[in-house]
């Protein structure tokens, strides 16, 4: 019995993302009773487990940042896939989904996971210690492409409303591949030293040498169960969005916090790991899949829905409102004070913790 246990011990991670294509084939496009509900739930936690333990497993096979690219690129590749879904299902929601989902994607990874990973790693070992160079350079990348996209539309006059007329469409789009392929040409090829790990002292941690390698095979494994994996957390976070819907308009809350819930869902795998590295002293990594989730998402969102708004009838409503705007000017600045140092207590953790807390709390009560 003992040795059965441990067996699945072993094996669930590779049991459970199977179960979730199986569950959401099952489920897919149907109303779900409160029973099925609990399941897909309990389901869906196990599959993001499950992500955690296979992106790591790759992260260890290729190495940083390569690692933090691939849950990254990953999650949002999904993500936009799901986004694109739901455009094309129409309704009047469908115009600002987009909008909607990029800045909680940026707003959950530069202020929610930061400010944790900031937090958790300052409290344990004294002060997160991380490499400005690089941190800096996502986080200006992400300003812009944020700006670009979200800000602009704003105030654009070609069209009424905060929506971009076809050619500024085009060009925040094909600005957004191009900023995203410099920048992952410079993680991973120019200056791969600036997004490695960092010691106290300021040198750089080129591999982890406490433990072996998975082999080759194992990584591939590994990567084709991440992909099922993720395939199954969106798919099983869609599923369950009429019965959030649901509970969210008998609570009387605003519809906006429906997209909180479900971005929350989908960026659970990378907050759980950005969260694991921090408290391993790995700062740099967790600000990696951080920044990294933030401009993959709208680097890669913009593009499609700019690619899918060609058949698709309706909007698209990019600009965000004042509040909104307000939120990421802040997000900037103080995230600018927080990675110049290349050092960050527990105040600057809790400061991005607050921005993230108003944030939810305005999507409660705008």
């Amino acid at each position: 019995m003992i040795a059965r246990l441990a067996n699945w011990t072993g094996q669930w991670t590779a049991v459970v993302p199977v179960l979730a294509i199986v569950l959401l084939v099952l489920t897919w496009g149907r109303a779900l009773p409160v029973a099925v509900v609990v399941v897909v739930t309990l389901v869906l936690a196990g599959a993001v487990l499950a992500a955690v333990h296979h992106a790591e497993v790759v992260a260890h096979r290729v190495g940083e940042p390569f690692g933090s690219l691939v849950l990254a690129v990953a999650v949002t590749v999904i993500e936009v896939a799901l986004i694109v879904t739901l455009m094309a299902d129409g309704g009047d929601k469908s115009a600002t989904l987009a909008r909607d989902t990029v800045f909680a994607a940026v707003m959950i990874t530069c202020n929610g996971v930061v400010g944790l990973c900031l937090l958790a790693a300052s409290l344990r070992h004294g002060t997160a210690v991380f490499n400005a160079e690089g941190t800096g350079a996502a986080l200006a990348t992400v300003a812009t492409l944020a700006t670009l996209s979200l800000v602009l539309p704003t105030f654009t006059t070609s069209k009424p409303g905060p929506e971009f007329s076809g050619v500024q469409l085009a060009f925040a789009a094909l600005s957004s591949l191009i900023l995203y392929g410099l920048f992952v040409a410079t993680q991973t090829v120019r200056h791969r030293d600036y997004f490695l790990p960092i010691t106290r002292q300021g040198e750089v941690i080129a591999s982890d040498d406490h433990a072996l390698a998975p082999s080759a095979r194992t990584a591939w494994i590994s990567l084709g169960l991440l992909g099922l994996a993720l395939v199954g957390v969106v798919g099983l976070a869609k599923g369950v969005s009429p019965t959030i819907e649901s509970g969210v308009a008998a609570a009387g809350l605003h519809q906006a916090v429906v997209g909180v819930i479900i971005a929350l869902l989908v960026l659970l795998p990378e907050t759980i790991a950005a969260l694991r590295s921090a408290r391993r002293d790995r700062v740099q990594t967790s600000l990696n899949l951080a920044l990294g989730s933030a401009m993959a998402s709208i680097g890669l969102t913009i593009p499609a829905v700019a690619l899918a708004s060609v058949w698709l009838s309706g909007p698209l409503v990019l600009g965000l409102s004042a509040t909104h705007m307000v939120l990421l000017a802040l997000t900037v600045v103080v995230a600018s004070l927080t990675v110049v140092p290349g050092r960050a207590t527990p105040l600057q953790g809790g400061v991005h913790l607050v921005i993230f807390a108003a944030y939810l709390e305005l999507a409660i009560s705008p």
